[in-house]
């Protein structure tokens, strides 16, 4: 602008589209051969056969693994010992130790998630470098490797020390039988202690249900009268206290249930 010459405006041809707009026109892909295509149907149809080829293999996995279904829950078992999911194995795993379970559960339980979830938190922050090469962030990668390491080891512990047939027998589903508590059998196992863990019909509580067992009259009688010793720790004590008639006429009884 010159004084006393009026105004005059000046533009800058660096800016694009400020005189000459150009339309919106899509680029051309023709030079990328292979790389693009028509959304239907060709890309929709390639879309839907692997979802079909998936959902397939899916329901034949379903059919030759049928999902691991219990018996109906009974909120009165106490001796039932509940199992997590696979992938909170590493968690009950945690509190079967001693310094995270009993008076220590709220240290398992609380303050050692807590602590793995704010160093989660905090990762962003403890090495905010652009460096993406794992061996150029040792903290972060450190941390992720002891925490990785950590949960397979728990899980590992957990599905190798826990007793599987016995939660297999805990909740296996039972088909109902008729009891015929007038039977001579069923009046001894009535006054025996075994009623207090297997349960007024010998559907199970504490102990295994006895309605569908895979034991023997004969191998009956001597878990009640040894019990059940497994990895060198008693599973079941001796229960039995009195005669060998008495055991056998209980026995068969229990037996003539499976039949």
């Amino acid at each position: 602008m010159h004084r006393g010459k009026g105004m005059k405006f000046v533009g800058d041809s660096r800016v694009p589209g400020l005189q000459h707009r150009k339309p919106n026109i899509p680029k051309d892909y023709s030079e990328y051969p292979g790389k693009t295509e028509a959304f239907w149907p060709n890309f929709l149809l390639k879309e839907w056969m692997i979802g079909s080829v998936f959902l397939v293999g899916y329901l034949l996995l379903t059919v030759a693994h049928p999902s691991p279904l219990e018996g109906q829950a009974d909120p009165t078992n106490t001796g039932y010992i509940p199992l997590p999911d696979w992938y909170f194995l590493f968690l009950y795993q945690l509190l079967k130790y001693e310094f995270a379970s009993g008076p220590f559960n709220v240290v398992g339980a609380i303050i050692m998630p807590g602590l793995a979830f704010t160093a989660l938190m905090l990762a962003p922050f403890l090495d905010p470098g652009p460096e993406r090469r794992p061996s150029k962030r040792p903290l972060p990668t450190g941390f992720m490797l002891l925490a990785i390491a950590s949960i397979i080891f728990l899980t590992w512990e957990s599905v190798v020390n826990h007793d599987w047939e016995a939660a297999e027998a805990q909740g296996k589903i039972v088909e109902e039988v008729e009891i015929d508590t007038a039977d001579p059998g069923y009046e001894i196992y009535s006054g025996s202690a075994c009623i207090s863990c297997h349960g007024d019909n010998l559907e199970g509580a504490v102990g295994p249900a006895l309605t569908a067992t895979a034991f023997t009259a004969e191998e009956i009688a001597e878990i009640a009268v040894n019990g059940i010793e497994r990895d060198g720790e008693q599973v079941m004590p001796p229960s039995w206290d009195g005669s060998e008639e008495d055991l056998k006429v209980m026995t068969e009884f229990i037996d003539g249930l499976s039949e």
